[in-house]
């Protein structure tokens, strides 16, 4: 084992830590208060080549490992978690899905774009009954030889309302079950197709978060990935790479939390000296430090399997299950070493907390997560 970066992982950390620093930080609390999705900043992120880090170069893309996009995903999200999940979905579920499984006529006229930010990509697989529960797609694309119609609803879609371009998790066969399920591009603009209101959320206030419409939308048959019931697959194939983006997206928001508890703790005096000095402040910090390097092996761990061509399914729901948690005690000690100064905005913690909750829900709840762990250490 060999737990040293490269040169050039330094390099893409040092270039991700930069650009949040330069371009994330200004604004983000009036990002996060106005609910404004990040739209120049999520522009220089494709300019920088950080919206398709793992697209060949053939594509348009930075031709980079897992283990670069986990590095650079905890920086970015370490500053603004809004952004980086918009990094985080275009990169692991839409640019991935496509490379790995799309048409090479779909990887040509759609990768290019996403890679460079020119166009962002979302990801449509909740429901409002089937978050978890993903087999149980209401969303119904029915063959019509050259073409499916597509009529349902998809919730909480991150980017629903500036993508281009949606992967819709659909039913095609019901008698079929998870079987009879596809996975089709939609494209902004198609009839039929309407982005609803923005959901106004207790974290990640900046990501763009819809419901989408679908009634009678044509899409083309040459628009479907994989073979015909390929679609749950896909999905969760896809997601399993979308866990160990979540997982880093968790990672940095506990460690931007820390570094920001740290420092405070360094300046900050009660009863005649720093508070970092009392046992109760330092037992805290030590106890976050531990909970974030373990976290931060786990995800690495997950990020080499994956680059290994190993299965990583269980390693990326281990990840993402204890990163998340990690995000949400770190955060919380976080304010409580802020005092009241954690309960105000100017701070920065009490956002990182709200962010935080989001990571043990979205691609796939914890408790999910503890499925998919079980039923892989329990089937040998």
């Amino acid at each position: 084992m060999d737990f040293k970066l490269s040169e050039e992982h330094l390099m893409i950390q040092q270039a991700a830590r930069d650009f949040a620093q330069t371009e994330l930080l200004p604004g983000v609390i009036e990002r996060d208060e106005k609910q404004e999705f990040p739209t120049e900043q999520v522009k220089k992120m494709g300019e920088l080549g950080f919206m398709g880090m793992m697209v060949a170069p053939e594509y348009g893309g930075s031709g980079l490992d897992t283990v670069s996009y986990v590095l650079a995903m905890e920086e970015i999200s370490k500053i603004d978690a809004s952004a980086s999940v918009v990094m985080s979905v275009n990169n692991s579920l839409v640019c991935w899905g496509l490379e790995k499984y799309g048409t090479e006529e779909q990887k040509q006229k759609y990768l290019p774009r996403l890679a460079s930010g020119e166009i962002i990509g979302a990801f449509c697989l909740s429901e409002p009954e089937a978050g978890s529960d993903a087999t149980s797609q209401r969303t119904t694309a029915i063959d019509q030889g050259d073409h499916y119609i597509l009529n349902g609803t998809k919730n909480w879609i991150t980017n629903g309302g500036t993508a281009d371009v949606y992967l819709v998790i659909a039913q095609t066969y019901p008698e079929k079950g998870h079987h009879g399920i596809n996975a089709l591009i939609v494209e902004k603009g198609m009839p039929g197709f309407e982005v609803g209101l923005k959901e106004n959320k207790l974290g990640i206030r900046g990501s763009d978060t819809h419901s989408l419409m679908f009634t009678d939308v044509k899409v083309p048959k040459e628009n479907r990935i994989g073979e015909d019931g390929f679609g749950f697959k896909f999905a969760m194939k896809t997601l399993s790479g979308g866990r160990i983006g979540i997982a880093s997206q968790a990672l940095g928001i506990a460690s931007g939390a820390y570094e920001l508890a740290k420092k405070y703790s360094k300046e900050r005096k009660a009863f005649g000296t720093e508070i970092c000095n009392h046992q109760a402040i330092a037992f805290k910090l030590a106890d976050m430090y531990t909970e974030i390097e373990a976290a931060r092996l786990l995800i690495m761990k997950a990020a080499r399997d994956k680059d290994n061509g190993d299965n990583y399914d269980l390693s990326s729901a281990a990840a993402k299950v204890y990163a998340s948690k990690v995000a949400m005690d770190v955060t919380v000690e976080a304010v409580q070493i802020h005092g009241g100064y954690g309960f105000v905005k100017e701070y920065h913690v009490e956002r990182l907390m709200r962010d935080a909750k989001i990571t043990q829900i979205y691609e796939g709840t914890s408790e999910i997560q503890k499925i998919v762990i079980s039923r892989s250490i329990l089937k040998d």
